[in-house]
């Protein structure tokens, strides 16, 4: 995928401490885990790349791999947030819409259906001052 770059480029320059690819229909030039069910939707391949994080793992940070304009800040924001604040769910907001990086704490992982994280209810972190991460599907 040719916006997957960016998107891992966006992710080293924040506080995350690794980063697990999932790979689905298309193959990819970067180690990733293949998730078979990924046409079961977006949470399978979800919970395929919750299975391959380690053990001793509090939390996971979700982003998609179309979100080229991913802002490491918005990524550490959220990451801080849940750190001080808590919560099962943590999502960054944008003008008050739910969107990219949302952390999902252990406790909340088997809770993923096939929908995906967006189902789940999450406590918003303001973003409002950071350029949402974009999402090319929906781009004309």
């Amino acid at each position: 995928m040719e916006l997957l770059p960016a998107v891992l480029d966006a992710l080293a320059l924040s506080s995350v401490d690794g980063v697990v690819v999932v790979s689905g229909a298309h193959p990819l030039e970067v180690e990733s885990v293949p998730c078979p069910d990924w046409e079961r939707g977006p949470g399978a391949s979800l919970r395929c790349g919750l299975a391959a994080l380690p053990a001793p793992a509090e939390a996971a940070l979700v982003v998609l791999a179309d979100g080229p304009e991913l802002d490491p800040r918005a990524v550490d924001r959220v990451v801080e947030s849940w750190r001080t604040e808590g919560g099962d769910v943590v999502a960054a907001s944008y003008g008050g819409v739910r969107l990219h990086p949302v952390l999902l704490a252990r406790a909340a992982w088997g809770l993923v259906p096939d929908e995906g994280a967006r189902t789940l209810d999450a406590r918003l972190v303001v973003c409002d001052d950071l350029s949402p991460p974009g999402d090319v599907d929906v781009r004309r």
